[in-house]
């Protein structure tokens, strides 16, 4: 398919544009070594990411506290749990994302050509995450993409989060184009659903975050082995 009407690309950040499974990787094992729980891999990483932060540490934080080695304390405490140990675990996550963002994580290849290539073409381009905004910003200028971005929205912008079609809607205000006109690129079906929802088409990379599920179930208008392939 091809966008002949598209003025605006809205484009989401973590698995489209950076692989960031490394700083979330490193940030979540340094929070819970603190926290004296065991550490996470990188594939129960990739499959609860995308969802912003909260979704993320609460997750995580189940998964770890059902593990044989924890669960006894939790049955010996129970007070021990996901809403006692959320609040603490949030702010020693932060803090330690902070202090790694963008170490740990590398821009995917053709991302940069790719968005040349839209601005090109005269399309205005906001970035659009469930990340953090102030977790997006300092990313994007650690990878050298902010300048791409007349707008840049995060998880905490908005009252609602994307798989929500919201956040598009209002990102398509700021950027001042009708929602027919402004394309969604993501990694996952948090931005597929989120796309279909507002009436915005919607195009998906092959390379990124789906919790672990074909992206290719996600409803699209394209799939795209590159950002490099747009506008195309």
């Amino acid at each position: 398919m091809q966008f002949f009407d598209i003025q605006a690309a809205i484009v989401d950040l973590d698995g489209t544009m950076v692989d960031t499974l490394g700083d979330f990787e490193v940030a979540l094992n340094r929070c819970l070594a603190e926290l004296g729980l065991p550490g996470v891999d990188r594939l129960l990483v990739e499959r609860t990411v995308g969802k912003g932060s909260e979704h993320l540490i609460r997750s995580v934080l189940a998964h770890q506290l059902a593990l044989p080695e924890v669960k006894g304390v939790g049955q010996a405490c129970p007070a021990v749990s996901v809403d006692t140990l959320f609040d603490r675990t949030w702010n020693v996550y932060q803090r330690h994302y902070l202090a790694i963002n963008g170490q740990f994580s590398d821009v995917y290849p053709g991302v940069v050509q790719g968005l040349e290539q839209m601005r090109a073409a005269g399309w205005t381009l906001a970035c659009l995450t469930n990340k953090p905004l102030a977790f997006a910003q300092a990313l994007l200028r650690a990878k050298g993409l902010d300048g791409f971005f007349t707008h840049v929205f995060g998880g905490d912008s908005f009252e609602r989060k994307k798989p929500d079609p919201l956040p598009l809607l209002k990102t398509c205000e700021a950027l001042g184009t009708a929602p027919a006109r402004t394309l969604m690129v993501g990694d996952s079906q948090n931005d597929a659903l989120a796309a279909r929802a507002a009436g915005c088409p919607v195009a998906l990379v092959t390379y990124g975050y789906n919790h672990g599920e074909p992206i290719s179930q996600a409803p699209h208008d394209r799939l795209l082995g590159s950002l490099a392939a747009l506008p195309g």
